[in-house]
């Protein structure tokens, strides 16, 4: 019998571990001979990788960083499933919901401050939201549909990861108070929500200064309305 909270501690390692995977980094390095930190913006997150390596391998480099999140909460977590926490819990969750939460959470420090590239990861948000996934599914399919109508309106991946990240507790907020669905632990729930929203938005800092200068990177193909770019 492996003592809680030894067990504690292998989950919140193990989530950090897993979310510390430099996906973008590995794909760049073994297929095509450089660092994509050295590429583009600079950056280890999908959107970089979009740019600089492709949409496909794009699209499996935001799979896998969803996966992350994902697989922390859903499988790393069930160490603890039917034991008993080493702390007193003080939240409205079941125990095994707030091991999900804490390991989900330490998936998401793992990959913006990866211990395998010097702790300078990404910015959380795929990871993040595979965490999410997990405990508020459908709080991130709105999330996911914001994104899309930020992106397809205006071009910005940055923009849409933003407008995702604050509709999470947004919608949660809208679904418990003026539609009155009941979401077990809302109080606790929204508060945990709001600060993993927080942290993505802070880890964007960049991309809102270029944002207001007018100088963030465009992905044009996937802008519907296209504005007529000013003449110099």
């Amino acid at each position: 019998m492996i003592d809680p909270t030894l067990r504690m501690f292998i989950i919140a390692i193990a989530s950090y571990l897993i979310g510390s995977i430099p996906t973008a980094v590995i794909i760049s390095k073994q297929f095509f001979g450089f660092d994509i930190r050295e590429q583009g913006s600079g950056n280890m997150g999908s959107t970089n990788a979009f740019r600089v390596l492709g949409w496909k391998w794009g699209a499996f480099v935001q799979v896998v960083d969803i996966l992350k999140g994902l697989v922390a909460v859903t499988l790393i977590a069930h160490l603890m499933q039917d034991q008993q926490l080493p702390f007193t819990n003080r939240t409205p969750f079941a125990d095994f919901t707030v091991v999900r939460i804490l390991a989900g959470s330490c998936a998401v420090v793992g990959h913006i401050f990866s211990v395998f590239v010097g702790f300078k990861g990404g910015k959380g948000v795929n990871t993040a939201a595979g965490m999410l996934i997990g405990i508020a599914p459908i709080e991130v399919g709105i999330a996911f549909a914001a994104f899309a109508i930020a992106v397809t309106l205006s071009g910005y991946i940055s923009l849409g990861s933003i407008c995702a990240a604050i509709m999470i507790p947004g919608a949660m907020a809208i679904r418990y108070n003026i539609f009155d669905v009941n979401i077990y632990g809302y109080h606790t729930l929204i508060w945990f929500s709001i600060c993993v929203s927080l942290l993505v938005i802070y880890m964007h800092r960049a991309n809102i200064r270029r944002l207001l200068a007018g100088t963030e990177n465009r992905f044009t193909n996937l802008q519907i309305f296209k504005t007529k770019e000013p003449d110099n």
